[in-house]
């Protein structure tokens, strides 16, 4: 863990693109947590894209702000946390230009280091759903709304490079758990890594990387 407190955060130009390019670009990136002053580490293996004011989906569809929503239209690299269905936290990256509120949801990550620690908050869990869904890996991460709108680079939960890159193949499909805008390929997933959500029936497109 001592190296991964030295090494640089993604920057934030990183996230000053598009949310699908960035969503692309995370898969193999190191998640790090230091909540509660217990280091944490997983690896990205699937995403989600939501394009902001202009994808019905988006929290931010049509600028609509209010309180709760107020991070997703902040700088990029900051972090934009919310509550689903009352039950779990979902973590965001936003993306773009303030006020864009496009951004990059973690739908899913690898365990790395600290699995104990992730073991203990996930509870009798197998070590593939420790991280294997959105709210999944905020609670193995200890991520709260605590985190929403902190800027990435200084808060307890960072992004960095990864530290090696094997090929994998990118598998893309449609969103999922979610009524609108459900044709939209926005989903990207490392092909076959036991650590992914579910997969969708239907099939996907792929790309090496």
């Amino acid at each position: 863990m001592r190296a991964h407190r030295r090494a640089a955060t993604l920057p934030v130009a990183f996230f000053d693109r598009p949310a699908e390019v960035v969503a692309r670009d995370l898969l193999g990136a190191l998640v790090v947590s230091h909540v509660g002053g217990v280091p944490t580490t997983a690896r990205v293996v699937e995403t989600e894209a939501y394009l902001g004011h202009r994808d019905p989906a988006s929290h931010g569809y049509l600028h609509r702000r209010n309180e709760r929503n107020a991070a997703l239209f902040g700088p990029p690299a900051s972090w934009y946390v919310y509550l689903s269905y009352g039950i779990h936290w979902c973590a965001n990256l936003v993306c773009e230009a303030r006020g864009t509120a496009s951004a990059v949801l973690l739908r899913a990550l690898e365990p790395v280091e600290g699995i104990e620690t992730m073991r203990a908050r996930r509870g009798r869990v197998d070590d593939r759903d420790l991280c294997s869904g959105p709210g999944k890996l905020c609670q193995a991460l200890g991520i709260t709304r605590e985190l929403d709108g902190r800027l990435m680079p200084g808060a307890e939960v960072v992004v960095l490079p990864p530290t090696v890159s094997p090929p994998f193949e990118v598998a893309t499909t449609p969103r999922i758990g979610i009524t609108k805008a459900a044709d939209w390929p926005l989903r990207f997933l490392v092909e076959g890594n036991p650590h992914v959500s579910r997969r969708r029936a239907g099939g996907w497109a792929r790309a090496s990387v």
